[in-house]
């Protein structure tokens, strides 16, 4: 499938995969069974084309469409590109076809299951909501039809489908415990995951916990609320982060599941001879380069496993992706209502156990004024950077929202002051001076050819065409700009 979450790799690559689709679909009415029957497994590949069809066009724009297996010389294999309106009206045929012919369920449990009709509307929401808010953002027409198209999606998956959020009142562990199992819990938020097992297929995700990882960012960190529903620029609870335990307290519980606190080492099975967060130079495994140690997927039980020996489940799709969808296209549409946010942000707020939001009454954080967007949207996305933090989304969202240039915050860690030098003996980090707070953070990539990332509005909205599929078609023209 063209990817879990929106981490989809195809790239310009996977015609060969498209083709065995429409190989399939020109031949599968030849089977001698119920049409019901027959058409179900066609939704299954026409969801699978049209989602494919999607991501090129998400990436590249105008796609060279291709409906029919092809033969060596057929004169489509020298065709221009398809334009952007032609090929995402194909999509939405497939998508609506997928949704309507795919069963509810396939008569396995859905434990992990075959892509039912539920996660066709998930995927059709979420084509709909990346190329509806693309058009609105990007000026281009029929921005309504699209956004109106995933809000109607989601809503027959809320209303109809049999899934809703994991919750059992812990509000500091609710939301981990998705992430962390490597046995999945029984639970109706999980709508398909793909499983690993040793001597079926395997990964190496909990181990990767054991060697240097990324961290997040301090512009994430700073994004979560506090506990009493206001950003960290309004709220008298912030406490500052001049030590990095002073950064989680009063904040929405979410962030000490996704972010290592020094607390919590021993508790995640971290080597207890060393303290954490630990940096580059420092002895010791478990490393992160901001001092934001990501948490999110890790699970202590399975950190001694060797390479490739994992059996972590990958959650491809989760229904807070559709609460999500839905309030961000009812806000797009200029049509939410309290009972919408009810139904949708405030689910996933009373899960981590922050205040509701109330649509009468949504702060407006300074931090985005700037973008010139109204508060409720600001809210919204800020409510799905956090819930989907780490599983792939932000880079497309940020594109879609043509908001590029904030690809272009450097990365920065932890408070570098006398207390991180004496408490870090031996790092070997970079600092930068934030010319607004007068304090020194880490530089994650100072010195390096990304400490200075550019985002060109011109072209980088667009991904450019590989100069081979240029050489083998002619009729294949270039993105502008690049």
């Amino acid at each position: 499938m063209p990817g879990a979450a929106s981490g989809q790799p195809f790239g310009y690559r996977g015609w060969d995969f498209v083709r065995a689709i429409n190989v399939g679909l020109e031949n599968y009415n030849k089977a001698n069974i119920a049409q019901a029957i027959i058409d179900k497994y066609a939704g299954e590949a026409r969801l699978m084309r049209g989602w494919f069809y999607a991501e090129k066009v998400l990436k590249f724009g105008d796609v060279p469409w291709v409906g029919k297996s092809l033969n060596i010389d057929a004169p489509e294999l020298y065709a221009p590109r398809m334009a952007r309106d032609s090929a995402m009206d194909k999509v939405l045929d497939d998508l609506n076809f997928a949704t309507t012919k795919l069963p509810n369920d396939w008569g396995d449990g859905n434990n992990p299951g075959r892509i039912n009709r539920w996660c066709a509307l998930l995927v059709k929401a979420r084509v709909c909501l990346d190329e509806g808010t693309w058009r609105k953002y990007h000026k281009l027409p029929n921005a309504t039809k699209w956004i109106t198209e995933a809000s109607s999606a989601a809503k027959e998956l809320m209303d109809k489908g049999p899934y809703s959020l994991y919750q059992t009142g812990d509000v500091n562990n609710d939301y981990s415990l998705l992430h962390r199992a490597i046995v999945l819990p029984v639970n109706k938020e999980i709508m398909y995951y793909k499983k690993y097992a040793t001597g079926v297929i395997n990964n190496n995700v909990q181990a990767s916990f054991a060697r240097t990882v990324l961290g997040s960012s301090k512009n994430f960190v700073e994004d979560v609320l506090c506990t009493d529903g206001l950003p960290i620029s309004l709220s008298p609870l912030y406490k500052g982060d001049s030590i990095i335990e002073n950064t989680f307290l009063n904040r929405d519980p979410r962030l000490r599941q996704v972010i290592l606190h020094p607390a919590d080492s021993k508790k995640l099975g971290y080597d207890t001879a060393n303290a954490y967060p630990r940096l580059p130079g420092m002895s010791g495994l478990s490393l992160s380069n901001s001092g934001y140690h990501i948490i999110k997927h890790f699970n202590a039980s399975y950190i001694g496993k060797a390479f490739n020996t994992g059996e972590t489940p990958a959650i491809v799709f989760r229904f807070a992706e559709c609460l999500l969808i839905y309030a961000e296209a009812q806000a797009e549409l200029g049509l939410i209502t309290q009972t919408d946010l009810d139904l949708t942000i405030n689910k996933l707020r009373t899960r981590a156990g922050i205040p509701k939001l109330n649509l009468t009454a949504i702060p407006v954080d300074p931090r985005y004024i700037s973008d010139g967007l109204k508060p409720i949207i600001v809210e919204i996305r800020r409510e799905r950077r956090v819930e989907l933090f780490n599983e792939g989304f932000r880079y497309n969202d940020l594109r879609r929202w043509r908001q590029g240039k904030k690809l272009e915050i450097p990365t920065w860690g932890i408070q570098w002051n006398a207390a991180a030098i004496a408490r870090y003996p031996g790092a070997k980090i970079q600092t930068v001076l934030d010319p607004v707070s007068q304090k020194t953070y880490i530089n994650v990539f100072k010195g390096t050819v990304y400490e200075i990332p550019v985002f060109d509005e011109a072209k980088h909205y667009l991904w450019p065409i590989p100069l081979g599929s240029l050489a083998e078609n002619p009729n294949i023209k270039q993105n502008p700009g690049w």
